[in-house]
């Protein structure tokens, strides 16, 4: 029920708002309003409620797609001259009339679903198999989750109720209903919708076992693998060659996705440079007459896959380090021009990196890209550094418009860092890298880390 409302929330109520506005000012909602709803129902199908996010979150996420759907079906009016079939007014009324009926109808769905689901005919009612950590987790995600209209009845574990460890034991809800051979009689007698297998994948044998004795009954049965108790990096279920395997550490630009996000970095990139052109020149010739050496200083750094590019900034500083010694720029640093701090300060000196995003060595938003020489200390010392190189290094980033800009001159920062990274790596949207960009033109005026 919850993915039902989910998916048909959002269009249903932008067409019903473009009905709507188009009957308040008498207007006949002819063929070409048609076409527009179902243009906007394309856009817009599946919905996303943001059930399991705040609502200050939710509230973001909808004004932000709906944004953006606005611009793109006002974009192809204009260029299409479609645009002037359709009364002005209405228009006016529906673009912006819609994201508060979708906040509106959103926050009302936080609402209504829980007690919706709490409904006896509604709710499916589930037994978990182990009360290990893995089943911990599970039921506690369950418990939390209001909206998934599941019930759990208690867990089946050969162990003794002392022997298993309390905390684990108050995670699952319910009772231990028995040891693992009484689960199949248990399904058969009870009303058991689903049944979730949460046994380490070294008890095949008991696992193969418990699905044969399964057979006979009509519960839908879900392997919970303990490998998920770690931190996945878009884990997901996927095919080679029709063989199932399961994604545990895979990059988020992958299909569809990979092409939008290109796209994004070449309209986006394109756009920008046609607009600092002017200030590029003023700032080249700037660092020219502050300070003998090149304007523009190139160095290697990790892209994607690990893979070596080379990046270009404008010369901030009187040297060009580029080798097995990288000393980070600190504080009031005597490398650094006079020149090079006012560039450093305001994020001027990345403008020619937009450059390497034309080239496909770099993203406008995604991981930082740090000197090789770092990369070499860090992935040492801290876990899972390397993983924020399965997408391409940014101009900007999450970690970036969260704090972590400057110098990182101890571990606990760089980790800090490296966290907000593999959090982008799991949450990627466009909606997130507009965020981020928008956050990055408040922050480059009034950042106090930028030196």
């Amino acid at each position: 029920m919850a993915s039902i409302v989910e998916s048909v929330l959002d269009p249903v109520v932008a067409i019903g708002m473009l009905f709507a506005a188009a009957h308040s000012f008498r207007v006949v909602a002819d063929g070409h309003y048609v076409i527009l709803a179902l243009l906007t129902f394309s856009l817009t199908f599946p919905g996303d409620s943001h059930l399991r996010e705040d609502v200050t979150t939710m509230m973001r996420r909808t004004i932000l797609n709906w944004t953006l759907i606005a611009f793109a079906l006002l974009a192809v009016g204009y260029v299409t001259g479609y645009v002037h079939y359709f009364s002005a007014p209405v228009l006016l009324v529906w673009l912006a009339g819609t994201p508060v009926a979708l906040v509106a109808a959103h926050a009302i769905s936080r609402f209504a679903l829980p007690h919706l689901m709490s409904m006896s005919a509604t709710q499916r009612r589930a037994v978990i198999v182990g009360g290990n950590d893995v089943a911990a987790q599970l039921a506690r995600r369950i418990d939390e989750n209001s909206f998934l209209g599941v019930r759990l009845l208690g867990f089946f574990d050969d162990r003794a109720p002392e022997r298993v460890a309390s905390a684990v034991a108050d995670e699952v809800s319910g009772e231990r209903l028995g040891a693992l051979r009484d689960l199949g009689g248990y399904a058969k007698r009870e009303p058991v919708d689903h049944i979730y297998i949460a046994l380490p994948m070294v008890n095949q044998p008991r696992i193969l076992q418990i699905l044969d004795d399964l057979k006979d009954t009509t519960a839908s049965i879900y392997f919970v693998p303990d490998m998920f108790v770690t931190d996945l990096i878009q884990g997901r279920v996927d095919q080679v060659a029709g063989v199932p395997v399961v994604a545990v550490c895979e990059t988020p630009f992958t299909g569809v996705n990979s092409l939008i996000k290109r796209l994004s970095d070449i309209i986006l990139a394109t756009a920008i440079l046609v607009m600092i052109a002017p200030v590029m020149l003023i700032v080249a010739l700037g660092v020219k007459l502050s300070s003998p050496g090149p304007v523009i200083f190139k160095q290697n750094r990790y892209g994607l896959d690990g893979r070596r590019i080379l990046v270009y900034k404008f010369r901030s500083m009187t040297v060009c380090e580029d080798g097995a010694q990288v000393v980070q720029v600190t504080r009031a640093d005597a490398r650094v021009t006079r020149f090079g701090a006012f560039l450093r300060r305001t994020s001027l000196d990345e403008l020619p990196q937009f450059l390497n995003v034309l080239q496909g060595r770099m993203s406008v938003v995604g991981p930082r890209p740090h000197a090789i020489a770092h990369n070499e200390t860090y992935r040492q010392l801290i876990k899972g550094y390397m993983v924020r190189h399965k997408v391409k290094p940014g101009i900007t980033g999450w970690a970036q418009v969260n704090g972590c800009r400057g110098e990182t001159e101890t571990i606990e920062k760089m980790a800090r860092r490296i966290e907000y990274d593999l959090d982008y790596l799991r949450n990627w949207s466009l909606a997130l890298d507009l965020r981020i960009i928008l956050a990055t033109i408040r922050l480059v005026a009034r950042d106090a880390q930028a030196y």
